[in-house]
């Protein structure tokens, strides 16, 4: 760079800080009228294509921000709707689980008080059953008593008894038997 600036301070007239004649001014000032007519040309050219773009693209923005916001709002309406169906859920379940519960106390009651009535019935079976075979143990054992005090009267009278005081002993029995009633 310092070779460069050496080269044009030799080019330069004497007196002058650097060499400005009509030629570089003419130059400069063509230059100048370009960089303004290409502004110009460019902005005519390009302003309304990039301004149009850029106002497209704010509207673009600008409704893409509109949709979001009413995605969004109707995403919170469904949003409430899901809490509130939760909710409705909820109640309905714990309204199920609280009538399947007094349902299972129901049937519980039911099945109970049908038991207890079983249990009753089988109650009086077995003490019918019992009262029943008390019965026919004593009649058996009456009966057993009969026949043991029949072999043991028969064993004495065949020892103590002669002929003449058996007929005796029947025809008494006999008479008693006629006098009396039978009980049940």
């Amino acid at each position: 760079m310092y070779s460069i600036a050496m080269l044009l301070a030799q080019n330069v007239p004497e007196g002058r800080v650097f060499g400005l004649d009509e030629q570089t001014f003419y130059t400069g000032a063509l230059t100048l009228f370009n960089g303004i007519v290409l502004a110009v040309i460019l902005g005519w050219l390009l302003y309304s294509p990039v301004k149009k773009f850029l106002n497209d693209r704010t509207e673009r923005i600008k409704s893409e921000k509109e949709a979001a916001e009413a995605t969004k709002a109707r995403g919170n309406e469904l949003i409430a709707e899901y809490d509130q169906k939760i909710q409705d859920i909820e109640k309905e379940r714990i309204k199920i689980l609280e009538e399947a519960r007094e349902a299972a106390n129901h049937e519980t009651e039911i099945i109970l008080k049908e038991a207890q009535k079983e249990a009753q019935a089988l109650r009086a079976r077995a003490s019918e059953s019992i009262d029943k075979e008390k019965e026919r143990i004593r009649e058996e054992t009456r009966l057993y008593i009969i026949e043991l005090a029949s072999i043991i009267a028969e064993k004495h009278i065949v020892e103590n008894i002669d002929n003449e005081s058996q007929t005796q002993m029947f025809e008494e029995s006999l008479t008693q038997l006629e006098e009396t009633q039978w009980q049940n």
